[in-house]
């Protein structure tokens, strides 16, 4: 603990403590669940090593789906006749609570994970964690050693050089390549391929960290649980 007196705020205990993310434990607060010493905590409050923290309730039971998200379903805000990921879930296959961790254009496809954790979010989008994420894309014409050479040493972007990263060439089709990114701007593979003068055709997800896309068809989903889970919590620091 770094605040002054060793004391600092609540939800960062609680967050410290890989009992809830901030936001999450400014929502247990709010509802009166969370007790020092005994007393209703206030949002804000700080504590010291020497407070007792209570919870009143059970946390919720932490879920974690990976998810393979179809060409055309949008994962967050969709527009007027637009289907976004949890909607089609909940309507699909009753489940609810859940959201994605991140974003996918609305013209890719592949893995996305679903959870109700807050603590992920944070953890596997810093920008500064690298967290390596592959794809599998199709480009409109034959790549050039050249092309693998610069997607590889980072593509200027609107004035952005990209992260170097790893390429490596279908063996049966010369139109198709795996890309390995540590970094997620925007519309970056489709940018970085435009820079150098080709366009995207398809482009799915196909692995986030150790977590694999596998034989999920679009609009499937598997439980991350054993070993798989495991390695992917204690990579995130959780």
């Amino acid at each position: 603990m770094t605040e002054p007196n060793s004391a600092i705020r609540i939800n960062k205990y609680l967050a410290q403590q890989k009992i809830a993310s901030r936001r999450e434990a400014d929502a247990l607060i709010a509802a009166g669940k969370i007790l020092i010493n005994g007393l209703p905590a206030k949002l804000g409050q700080l504590v010291t090593p020497e407070d007792k923290i209570s919870l009143t309730t059970k946390t919720p039971t932490r879920t974690y789906l990976a998810y393979y998200k179809g060409r055309g379903v949008i994962t967050h805000s969709p527009a007027q006749n637009e289907i976004d990921i949890t909607t089609k879930i909940a309507e699909d296959f009753g489940v609810a609570g859940l959201a994605p961790v991140g974003r996918l254009d609305k013209d890719s496809e592949g893995l996305i994970i679903l959870t109700n954790d807050g603590r992920v979010t944070g953890r596997l989008l810093e920008p500064s964690a690298g967290r390596e994420k592959e794809y599998d894309v199709t480009v409109d014409k034959n790549i050039t050693p050249a092309f693998a050479t610069m997607m590889s040493k980072g593509v200027v972007i609107e004035g952005y050089k990209t992260k170097t990263t790893s390429i490596s060439p279908h063996p049966n089709n010369s139109k198709r390549f795996s890309l390995t990114l540590t970094e997620g701007k925007k519309h970056q593979i489709r940018r970085m391929c435009a820079a150098l003068g080709y366009q995207v055709q398809s482009l799915k997800r196909v692995r986030i960290m150790n977590i694999k896309l596998d034989k999920l068809k679009p609009n499937q989903y598997r439980k991350l649980a054993g070993a798989e889970l495991k390695t992917w919590l204690e990579a995130l620091g959780l």
